[in-house]
């Protein structure tokens, strides 16, 4: 089905969530996009996938520090 207006949209997949969430977190995001996210999207899903990609994050520098930890001897 083809939206009649902007208002009828649907909400971003988990993909296009992700997307915006990394683009943000380097500070590349485009505004035609940031405004698309605000527009269509709902704050918990962003919430939620920048929480988990923040955590990932933190694990994996933590997990390459511990990598890095063991192979010095340390």
């Amino acid at each position: 089905m083809i939206p009649k207006n902007e208002n009828e949209r649907q909400a971003p997949s988990f993909f296009s969530v992700l997307g915006s969430v990394l683009a943000s977190m380097f500070g590349v995001q485009s505004t035609s996009k940031r405004e698309a996210d605000f527009t269509h999207g709902k704050p918990i899903h962003y919430i939620l996938v920048g929480l988990l990609v923040t955590a990932a994050f933190v694990l994996t520098v933590w997990g390459v520090v511990e990598l890095v930890l063991g192979f010095a001897g340390v």
